[in-house]
C-alpha cells in the first residue's frame, strides 16, 4: 500500500517544486508567527503559483494555524486557495472553524498514551504526532518522536497521518511499526530551520514506501 507524504514548513519555491517532482502529496505552510517557518499570504501565494495546482497534478495544499480565528484564516485563503487546514487547537472551536471557512480540517494531536488517540469523527483527519511538554514555545512534533506502537491496533475514526522526529533514516521503521498510511515530516528534511533539502526530500519520499505495516508479530 501506497504510504502518502507530506512535507510542511515550506518556504521557498525551489522546495515547492522539489516536493512535486517527488511524488508529494501535501506540501505545508505554515501561519504560526512563532515558527522559523512562518510564512505571510503573499509569500504563500508566491509559493503556491511556483508549482502546478492540485487540479493540474500539483500537491494540495495545507495550511497551519495554531489557535487561529476565523478572520485569520480567511485573510489566508483571500490570497492562496488552501485545500486543508491544520490547526492546532480545540475540538469544537475546530468544528466552527471548518464550517466557516469551507474547508476539510485536520486536527494536531499530541499523543503521550493510548487515551490521547482520537476518537471522534468530527474532523477530516488528524495530526498525531509528540505531545508538547513544559516550556515549548510552539506546539507540534518539535522534531521529537512518540511511542509508535501506540497507533498500532488504533481504529481510527478519520485518516491520519504520523509526524514528529521524522527523517529518511526511520521513516521506514516509522511506518512498518505505527502502520500509519500517510506521514508528516519538515524538519528532518531540512538544511536549516526553514530550508529544505530536495535530496532528503526525495530519500524522504523514496524510504517512506520501503516497509509495510505487519500488524501481527
Amino acid at each position: 500500500m501506497k504510504v502518502d507524504v507530506k512535507i510542511c514548513g515550506l518556504t521557498r519555491a525551489e522546495d515547492m517544486e522539489a516536493c512535486a517532482v517527488s511524488g508529494v502529496r501535501w506540501v505545508g505552510l505554515v501561519f504560526h508567527s512563532a515558527s522559523p517557518r512562518f510564512v505571510r499570504p503573499e509569500q504563500a501565494a508566491r509559493l503556491h503559483e511556483a508549482i502546478a495546482s492540485p487540479s493540474a497534478g500539483g500537491p494540495l495544499r495545507v495550511g497551519l494555524f495554531v489557535r487561529p480565528t476565523h478572520e485569520q484564516i480567511a485573510a489566508v485563503l483571500e490570497r492562496i486557495p488552501l485545500d486543508i487546514l491544520q490547526l492546532y487547537t480545540d475540538e469544537a472551536t475546530a468544528f466552527t472553524l471548518k464550517e466557516q471557512a469551507g474547508r476539510p480540517v485536520w486536527l494536531a494531536r499530541g499523543v503521550a498514551q493510548q487515551h490521547d488517540l482520537p476518537v471522534s469523527k468530527a474532523m477530516d483527519g488528524y495530526v498525531i504526532e509528540a505531545p508538547a511538554q513544559k516550556g515549548d514555545t510552539r506546539p507540534g512534533g518539535l522534531g521529537r518522536v512518540f511511542d509508535w506502537t501506540l497507533t498500532r491496533q488504533w481504529q481510527a475514526p478519520a485518516p491520519w497521518l504520523l509526524a514528529g522526529g521524522l527523517t529518511p533514516d526511520n521513516v521506514s521503521e516509522a511506518v512498518r511499526v505505527s502502520c500509519a498510511q500517510a506521514v508528516d515530516v519538515s524538519s528532518g528534511v531540512e538544511e536549516a530551520p526553514g530550508i529544505k533539502s530536495a535530496l532528503l526530500i526525495e530519500k524522504f519520499v523514496k524510504n517512506s514506501q520501503k516497509k509495510a505495516c505487519t500488524r501481527k508479530e
